[in-house]
């Protein structure tokens, strides 16, 4: 048996699974997000304890034989956030989590005091770790003097797990204190922070051994002292949970945000248009992301105005769409990462006119998100990625028609998973296997089975090229007239 366990943002799930990757039990606990001043987003570390004791507890009481056999525990979880200990690692604030907002005007003074986007590459961008400690410095500087380490939420969960400061490269590299080519930490990026490696857990890689569980917990919960993996940042997990490890897979997630993720097996950033280049969970391989803001939360938002459910929303768009809207439709409505790197981005609908109703408004939704995708695609190929097919997962994959529109758009083969739950989760678990084993082949980060699959339609691809040229001028013609 293998356990794993994710860190979310709204809560923590524990997975049991085999040696044959089903899943025996799961348990979940709830977290909530303190937000104490307008864009603020904190966490209070001693939260993420409780839930975790919540849901191992209750594995504990419900599979008590499959928890004395677990071999191995796998960490996953959101990345970004800034936990910060003393020297007898008391919490000194609540962590500010990944999408705090407040550090954004420290990112331009640190993209001026070192070359992060060469070393990191990434841009300095305020949901990265790096600027709130900048912003820690600045406006809580006796607090910021007491730091002794920095940690990621995950790793805290693991220092109490195994009494051990220590990180993964996956996680890491969402610092922007990584040398994300190296695999280390940089000195010139931690001092442009006023930091020093001191100052950083030790660095593992997602499948190695971190340390070994407590004695105290490991009683609690009827284990061993078994060890716990290194484990991987959520989106890296989630890669692992899929086997998306090697150059030229892929995943395409369709949740309230929208992520294209692509392994390589190099270091290939590509800043200026705001593509992740982060370090997978496994040895020697990488990952870019192209991430948009407003996937599934474009039909949220419209299905709020209008006051319909989203699913009869969807329903009103044909499975197989004849042609493209002829309204067309920015997603930007909370700004957006890849490719603009605007948070000031507004989204819009385009050429509406009288006799339009509401399923051409909803198809253009789709077809604006499936438009955002094919920016993230052309931005990760800019950098020297090639894919051409992607596992589709998340909420939006439900709908035949948007997969459809989306394949059509991006050019991409969308390949949906039979059902189940290949979430961060899942992939810790994997993770714990090849931690526990030593086998990282594709015995144990295999592909999941297939339920259907998405071609391109070569009528629409010829007609959503020519949307996307339109959709490509938009925003720069809508913003020289923005208030």
């Amino acid at each position: 048996m293998y356990l794993g366990i994710d860190l979310g943002t709204s809560g923590l799930k524990a997975m049991l699974v085999d040696e044959l990757f089903e899943v025996v039990g799961v348990a979940q606990a709830p977290l909530t997000v303190s937000r104490a001043q307008p864009g603020w987003s904190e966490q209070a570390p001693d939260d993420w304890i409780a839930a975790a004791e919540t849901a191992i507890g209750a594995l504990r009481r419900t599979h008590p034989a499959a928890m004395a056999r677990v071999q191995a525990i796998g960490l996953s979880g959101q990345m970004h956030g800034a936990t910060l200990l003393d020297r007898g690692d008391a919490v000194l604030r609540p962590c500010i989590l990944w999408n705090d907002g407040r550090s954004a005007a420290q990112c331009a003074t640190l993209t001026g005091r070192a070359d992060f986007h060469g070393i990191a590459g990434n841009l300095v961008m305020a949901g990265f770790t790096a600027p709130k400690l900048l912003w820690v410095a600045e406006h809580e500087p006796a607090l910021f003097a007491r730091v002794t380490k920095i940690l990621l939420p995950k790793d805290y969960l693991r220092l109490w797990l195994t009494g051990e400061h220590v990180s993964d490269m996956s996680d890491a590299a969402g610092t922007l204190w990584l040398d994300v080519g190296r695999r280390a930490w940089s000195a010139e990026l931690l001092s442009a922070t006023g930091l020093s490696r001191d100052h950083m857990p030790a660095l593992v890689e997602g499948s190695d051994v971190s340390g070994r569980l407590r004695a105290d917990l490991a009683a609690r919960w009827g284990m061993g002292r078994v060890p716990v993996a290194g484990g991987g940042g959520d989106n890296a997990a989630t890669a692992c949970g899929m086997g998306v490890m090697a150059p030229g897979t892929a995943f395409l997630s369709l949740g309230t945000s929208g992520v294209l993720f692509a392994a390589t097996d190099r270091f290939a950033p590509n800043t200026a248009e705001a593509v992740h280049a982060f370090c997978h969970a496994l040895p020697e391989t990488w990952h870019q992301m192209g991430v948009i803001l407003s996937a599934t939360d474009s039909m949220r938002w419209l299905s709020e105005i209008v006051r319909m459910p989203v699913p009869d929303l969807a329903a009103l768009v044909p499975d197989e769409v004849p042609a493209p809207s002829p309204v067309g439709f920015l997603p930007y409505l909370s700004g957006e990462r890849t490719p603009l790197n605007d948070p000031d981005a507004a989204g819009a609908f385009l050429n509406l006119r009288r006799g339009h109703g509401l399923p051409e408004m909803v198809q253009a939704v789709m077809e604006g998100v499936a438009m955002a995708f094919a920016d993230c695609l052309h931005a990760l190929r800019k950098a020297g990625t090639g894919i051409e097919a992607a596992y589709a997962v998340g909420g939006g994959a439900q709908s035949e028609a948007w997969l459809r529109i989306i394949a059509a758009a991006t050019g991409l083969t969308l390949l949906v998973p039979e059902d189940g739950d290949y979430g961060a989760a899942f992939g810790a678990a994997r993770l714990a296997a090849a931690c526990a084993t030593g086998d990282r082949s594709d015995r144990i980060f295999s592909r999941p089975r297939l339920r259907a699959t998405f071609r391109p339609d070569p009528r629409l691809a010829d007609a959503y090229e020519d949307k996307y040229r339109s959709y490509r001028r938009a925003w720069p013609a809508l913003k020289a007239i923005t208030p």
